[in-house]
């Protein structure tokens, strides 16, 4: 026999369940303000800054930035190369892919889902009539993980990376960066 009356008991019982109820609520409650304190947000799109820093490509040479794929892209922040660096920024979604990894997505995003990259085009390829080269450069997206995008997501940051602009030739850079520094954050 229990020591709680029977309307007793079924208060008792009905407050442990409410209390309960309660506490789901409130860690629910937290672990939300902690994921959107955090920028992170399970299964949702966030969107992430970036910077690609050409170095010293050849002077003459024009170069843009591919937006889109196929038949059906353009060429945009088209630059043409004097002395020094050339810097071309972009947005890209991220979500989390099937593996739970991030999968980045968007208009400057090339290739299958961990493998994408950028696209640089080059001479012809960007538009520019009065040159010989004709090409295109991948700078991988490689090594973004979800602590990077945490980072890039806080405030004024973003990824950004540096790659060569001049092969040992001296002709423009093309194909895929080798070796690749990878991506950091920075303001």
């Amino acid at each position: 026999m229990c020591p709680l009356g029977y309307k007793q008991l079924l208060f008792h019982s009905s407050h442990k369940k409410a209390q309960k109820t309660q506490n789901c609520i409130q860690l629910s409650l937290s672990l939300l303000c902690f994921f959107v304190a955090n920028n992170i947000l399970p299964g949702m799109e966030q969107e992430l800054n970036f910077r690609i820093i050409l170095e010293a490509p050849p002077a003459g040479v024009d170069f843009g930035l591919q937006k889109g794929g196929g038949n059906d892209y353009e060429v945009v922040q088209k630059q043409r190369s004097k002395i020094g660096d050339l810097i071309f920024e972009f947005s890209a979604r991220v979500k989390e892919g099937k593996d739970g990894e991030p999968v980045l997505l968007g208009p400057f995003t090339h290739g299958p889902p961990h493998e994408r990259f950028a696209y640089l085009d080059i001479g012809t390829c960007a538009g520019q009539t009065d040159t010989p080269w004709s090409r295109r450069l991948k700078i991988p997206f490689r090594g973004i993980t979800w602590d990077l995008v945490k980072k890039a997501s806080r405030g004024a940051n973003l990824l950004e990376t540096r790659v060569p602009g001049t092969a040992k030739d001296g002709s423009p850079t093309c194909a895929t960066v080798k070796p690749f520094a990878g991506w950091k954050v920075a303001k």
